[in-house]
């Protein structure tokens, strides 16, 4: 089978942190080609979408020592060349945020491959619906008390009387952006005018989860079935739990009320055709669905001797023997 991977600059990728380089190597282990493009070399031709692709070779990581080790030149580019992404069995999209104009523009383009034919992960469709913060606004039983504004008095006054409160960018990534809040906080009007713009654009701010120095746990979802986690404990004094921003990751287990909330995701995540998903949770309560670039493979697998790119492959190959 032949796989497209849509992503970020190969040689800007880390490939013993990476997901995605975990899933093209699971797919060159299974036979399958492996090709990269990038959003930008996406085009309609002929009424198709097409691409310019690259045809390469991986390097597999290795684990030395509890950490994923890989070689300088860990990846070749064997063919180049523009096709019709329709001639692919699977389109991953794996893009990072910020989900912005030309994003979309990317995932109109994907809306053009026909799903009997090609099974593009997670849906093009999806992908320009689902804002990986409010998203999460769809199931109000099982998130922190949130709210959605860009006005500065509405924001003030959720703030206040509480011990805390986290605001998110609704197009960030990585922790970029979030602030925690207190209503004690002399620059609290500047914080809050600067994140929305000057009152421009609406940021999230939710309820402080004192839980949140225990770990923010990352949960891999597959077709709304967990397979994986790992939990992501602040370091020093910060208070975000990301990998990108130093968090330290420690194995953990999915526990009751986590998998109870991952039932109440799972009809709907499958009715969008959200395949690959990554949900975050504090404390027992879900605070993002996140669902353009979802990371923690490598993590989840060093943690448990697992291999859960090649799971996503199998579910691929499954997927598509199923749909022929």
């Amino acid at each position: 089978m032949k796989f497209a991977f849509i992503i970020d600059p190969l040689n800007k990728l880390d490939p013993g942190h990476d997901s995605t380089v975990a899933m093209m190597e699971a797919a060159q282990a299974s036979g399958h080609e492996v090709w990269v493009t990038v959003a930008e070399k996406l085009s309609i031709v002929k009424g198709q979408a097409w691409a310019l692709l690259e045809r390469v070779e991986l390097e597999f990581v290795e684990l030395i020592d509890d950490r994923w080790v890989a070689q300088e030149n860990w990846y070749r580019v064997v063919e180049v060349t523009g096709r019709s992404l329709q001639e692919m069995n699977a389109v991953f999209m794996r893009t990072d945020p910020p989900v912005t104009i030309p994003y979309l523009y990317a995932t109109q383009i994907l809306d053009l491959l026909d799903p009997e034919k090609t099974l593009v992960i997670n849906s093009p469709r999806a992908l320009q619906a689902a804002n990986e913060k409010l998203y999460a606004m769809q199931f109000p039983d099982v998130i922190p008390e949130t709210i959605v504004s860009q006005d500065k008095l509405v924001i003030r006054e959720f703030i206040e009387g509480r011990e805390g409160g986290v605001l998110k960018p609704l197009g960030g990534k990585a922790g970029e952006g979030i602030l925690f809040l207190h209503e004690s906080d002399r620059n609290l009007n500047s914080l809050i005018e600067i994140s929305t713009k000057w009152g421009k654009e609406p940021v999230m701010v939710q309820d402080y989860l004192p839980a949140a120095k225990e770990g923010d746990k990352r949960i891999i979802l597959l077709e709304g079935e967990a397979i994986g986690a790992v939990n992501r404990i602040p370091s020093g004094k910060e208070f975000r739990g990301n990998m990108a921003v130093g968090g330290r990751v420690v194995k953990t287990e999915i526990t009751p009320r986590e998998q109870e909330i991952i039932s109440i995701l799972a009809p709907k995540l499958q009715a969008d055709k959200l395949y690959f998903v990554g949900i975050d949770v504090i404390g027992g309560y879900l605070t993002e669905i996140n669902v353009t670039s979802p990371t923690g493979i490598r993590e989840i697998d060093r943690l448990n001797n697992v291999r859960l790119g090649k799971q996503v492959i199998q579910w691929v190959e499954e997927k598509l023997s199923v749909e022929d």
